[in-house]
C-alpha cells in the first residue's frame, strides 16, 4: 500500500471512532438517565483523549511527508487538504489540554440546564469562566500569537475571519432594525389558537420530514429540549420538541434539522468515513436548515398546502384561508428565544452573541460583565428589557460546552441561503406550482446536486459560489426579507 492508502485507512478508523463519541452526545441529550452526567463526562474525557492522540500520531505526519499531492487526483488532494488542516492544528494542542475541554464541557453543560431552570446565571459563571479560560488557552495555542477568535472561527467555518463577519454584520445590523421597526408598528396578524395534541404534531412532523427527503431508515426522530442534527452518512438522527399551543415550534425545528441531516445524506457515498464525508463547514449546514425551514417552508406555496394538512389533522386552529396561515407562520412578534425567532429578528440575536463571544475571546469582556452587557445589547436592538436570565444569557447551551466561534455560522448560513435561494429560483420558474401541492423533490433535488454532495470537497465559500453562480453577500437575503415582510405587511 502506498502512503496515502495508509494515511486514508488510518483516518477511516479516526473518523468511525468520532461518529461513536457523537452518539454518546447524542445519547446525553436524548435518553441519558440525569444522574449519569458525571460519567459521560469521563467517558466523553476518554474517547476524546483516544482521538486527540490518534490525530496528532507522528505516523500521520509521517504518512503526509511522503505522501505526493501531485500524484493524487482533484479528490484525494482534498483529503489531503483536510488531513493535513486537521493534524497541523490538532498537534498544536496539548493532550492535557483537550481533555480538560472535554471533561470541563461535559460538566458544565449540565450546570448550565441547572442555572437555567433557576434563572440564575452567578451559579453558572464559574464553570463559564473555567471554560472560556481553557478555550482561550487553546485559540492561543492554535493562533500562534495571531488572532485568538479567528483560529476559532476556523473549526466551524474555515477561511473565514472576524472582521469580514463584523464587516458583513454591520452592514446587515441596521437594516434588520430598520425593517423590524416598521413590522412591529404595523397591525399584527392573527396566529393560531387552540391545543395542538402532541401525538399529532409528532405525526405531522414526521410527515414534514418525509416531505423534505428525510431518509428515516438510515435516521430517527427524537424529542429533545433543544432540537439538533447528529451523525452523518448512514445514521443522522434528528430532534425536535413540541408545545401543545404552539405547534409551528415542531414542525418547523422538524424542517430545520431535516436540512441538516439531508445534507449529511447526501453526501457521495463514496465519501463515507473520510474527511470530506460530511458538511463542509457550519455556515453550509446552517444554509440548509434555514433554505429549508425558510425559503421553502415558510414561503407562500408551501405554507398553502400545510395549512390544508393542519385543518385535516386538527381541525379549527383559529385562522382561516391560506393567506391568513402565510402571515400567521411569517407573524413577526416580540420575543426573547433565537431559535424561535422569526426571519427578520433571528439575526439579530446571532449578532449579538457574536460580538459577545468574540469579546471573551479577546480580553475584552469579563464573565461578571456578560450577563449585563447581554442585556444591554438586547434592549437596544429589540427596545425592551430581558426579563429573566433563561430568556437572555443563558437561553443558549453553546458557551457551556465550548461552541465559541459557532455563533456567527448561523447568520453566515442565512447569507449563503439568500445566494443559493436566487440560484434556486432562477433554475426553477415553476418550483411554486410543486411547493404548493407539498412536493419540494425539484428544490431538494437541486441543492443535493449543486451543494449537498459535495461534501468537504470545496471551500466553504467556494463551493457557495459555484452553486449560486455569485461570491457571497448579505445583499440578496436583505432583499429576500425586504420583499417577502413589505407583501405581508403592506409596507
Amino acid at each position: 500500500m502506498s502512503a496515502f492508502d495508509d494515511l486514508m485507512a488510518y483516518e477511516h478508523d479516526t473518523q468511525a471512532l468520532s461518529q461513536i463519541a457523537g452518539r454518546l452526545g447524542w445519547d446525553q441529550e436524548t435518553m441519558m438517565p440525569r444522574g449519569a452526567a458525571a460519567q459521560r463526562g469521563e467517558e466523553m474525557a476518554a474517547m476524546e483523549s483516544v482521538l486527540h492522540a490518534r490525530r496528532t500520531s507522528p505516523r500521520v505526519g509521517d504518512w503526509l511527508a511522503k505522501v505526493d499531492a501531485d500524484s493524487l487526483d482533484a479528490v484525494g488532494q482534498a483529503h489531503l487538504r483536510e488531513i493535513r488542516r486537521s493534524y497541523e492544528r490538532a498537534s498544536k494542542i496539548p493532550a492535557d489540554l483537550a481533555k480538560a475541554l472535554a471533561r470541563v464541557t461535559s460538566t458544565a453543560q449540565g450546570k448550565w440546564a441547572e442555572a437555567r431552570a433557576d434563572n440564575d446565571f452567578a451559579t453558572f459563571a464559574p464553570v463559564l469562566s473555567e471554560v472560556v479560560s481553557l478555550k482561550r488557552e487553546e485559540g492561543a495555542a492554535l493562533a500562534g500569537g495571531g488572532d485568538i477568535y479567528d483560529a476559532m472561527l476556523e473549526d466551524y467555518e474555515p477561511g473565514t475571519t472576524g472582521a469580514e463577519l463584523e464587516a458583513m454584520f454591520g452592514a446587515m445590523r441596521p437594516e434588520l432594525v430598520e425593517l423590524r421597526a416598521a413590522i412591529l408598528d404595523r397591525p399584527k396578524p392573527a396566529g393560531l389558537s387552540g391545543q395542538f395534541a402532541e401525538d399529532i404534531q409528532l405525526a405531522l412532523s414526521q410527515k414534514l420530514a418525509l416531505a423534505f427527503g428525510y431518509d428515516t431508515d438510515h435516521g430517527r426522530i427524537d424529542k429533545a429540549v433543544h432540537p439538533f442534527s447528529s451523525g452523518s452518512g448512514q445514521d443522522v438522527r434528528i430532534t425536535t420538541r413540541t408545545n401543545p399551543t404552539d405547534p409551528f415550534n415542531c414542525f418547523y425545528s422538524t424542517i430545520h434539522e431535516v436540512g441538516h441531516a439531508c445534507y449529511e445524506q447526501n453526501i457521495d457515498a463514496a465519501f463515507l468515513l473520510t474527511p470530506l464525508g460530511q458538511g463542509v463547514s457550519m455556515g453550509v449546514h446552517e444554509s440548509q436548515s434555514r433554505i429549508y425551514e425558510n425559503q421553502l417552508g415558510r414561503g407562500r406555496a408551501f405554507t398553502g398546502w400545510l395549512y390544508g394538512q393542519m385543518r385535516d389533522a386538527f381541525g379549527d386552529i383559529g385562522v382561516t384561508g391560506e393567506d391568513a396561515f402565510y402571515a400567521a407562520v411569517n407573524r413577526v412578534s416580540d420575543g426573547y428565544i433565537r431559535t424561535e425567532a422569526d426571519e427578520v429578528q433571528y439575526n439579530l440575536h446571532v449578532l449579538l452573541r457574536f460580538d459577545l463571544e468574540r469579546a471573551l475571546m479577546e480580553g475584552d469582556l469579563a464573565i461578571g460583565d456578560l450577563e449585563a452587557a447581554w442585556n444591554d445589547r438586547f434592549e437596544t436592538d429589540f427596545g425592551y428589557a430581558v426579563d429573566k436570565a433563561s430568556n437572555g444569557v443563558l437561553q443558549d447551551v453553546h458557551w457551556s460546552v465550548g461552541l465559541f466561534g459557532y455563533f456567527p455560522t448561523y447568520s453566515l448560513g442565512n447569507v449563503y441561503a439568500g445566494c443559493l435561494n436566487a440560484a434556486l429560483r432562477a433554475a426553477l420558474p415553476d418550483l411554486d406550482a410543486d411547493l404548493a401541492r407539498g412536493d419540494t423533490s425539484a428544490a431538494t433535488a437541486w441543492l443535493r446536486e449543486n451543494v449537498q454532495r459535495h461534501g468537504g470537497l470545496y471551500a466553504p465559500r467556494e463551493l457557495i459560489a459555484k452553486a449560486s453562480g455569485m461570491e457571497p453577500s448579505e445583499t440578496p437575503l436583505l432583499t429576500y426579507l425586504r420583499e417577502k415582510f413589505s407583501g405581508i405587511y403592506s409596507l
